[in-house]
């Protein structure tokens, strides 16, 4: 990113409209090289079941600690994306990959939510085969599709957000390393983030716990302790020459 202070993968966000987008539209197939050399990505609440199957689910290890999917056991690398750009055949993509360029932005003026879209994105393109806005400067209902992901993603980040900070305030998130052997004998080692410890979550107060079951968090962090197997995954795909 060329500015530290904007989300991951945006270079040029800028308010949506139709003076500044009227005449753009959205490229039919941008691909995902976007984010062919970032190793993790958020994830939100929702999703967690299913990019269980795929990616280890662990914790950042920031002030505010959030569920981040795992793509790649080195840096700059995800074993996901392709040399031609697109995600590896029958793979989730998580939901900040899929909602991008597009992303909500505080406007703390109107102190609200906007929608804005990258302008450095490739997938952002001149013309009008799939445009933005309609003639009579009306959001298509690409646009509308898109604010409707993105006011979605932003309830279930939040959702996130606050089971992780239910984490925190049970102390039940650790540091953690995950040391790696490749099929080449190589060995890696993965630190700076967190997980929850097993032995702290298994002696939860029962009034916490049943509290947790009726928000649905249980189910959150069965889906980060079973996402643990997903660590050898990762491993297969740089055996099999993958990344």
């Amino acid at each position: 990113m060329t500015d530290a202070s904007f989300p991951l993968f945006y270079k040029a966000p800028r308010v949506l409209t139709p003076g500044a987008h009227g005449e753009r539209s959205l490229a039919r197939d941008p691909g995902y090289a976007f984010a062919a050399t970032t190793n993790a990505v958020p994830l939100v609440a929702e999703e967690l079941t299913t990019a269980a199957r795929h990616f280890p689910i662990v914790f950042s290890d920031e002030a505010t600690p959030h569920p981040v999917a795992i793509l790649g056991l080195r840096g700059q690398q995800n074993l996901f994306v392709g040399a031609d750009g697109q995600w590896a055949a029958g793979v989730y993509v998580p939901a900040y990959v899929r909602r991008y360029p597009f992303i909500f932005l505080e406007d703390e003026a109107r102190a609200e939510l906007t929608l804005c879209i990258d302008e450095a994105a490739q997938a952002l393109v001149p013309g009008r085969d799939r445009p933005l806005f309609d003639e009579q400067g009306e959001p298509t209902a690409l646009t509308r599709s898109a604010l409707t992901f993105c006011r979605d993603y932003q309830a279930q980040h939040l959702a996130a957000a606050a089971f992780a900070k239910a984490l925190v305030e049970a102390d039940l998130l650790v540091d953690h390393r995950a040391d790696v052997s490749l099929r080449s004998g190589e060995r890696l080692s993965l630190a700076g983030f967190k997980e929850i410890d097993a032995d702290r979550f298994a002696k939860l107060p029962d009034k916490t716990f049943l509290a947790w079951r009726a928000k649905g968090w249980l189910t959150l962090a069965y889906a980060h302790f079973f996402s643990i197997g997903s660590w050898s995954s990762l491993v297969d795909r740089v055996g099999g020459g993958e990344g």
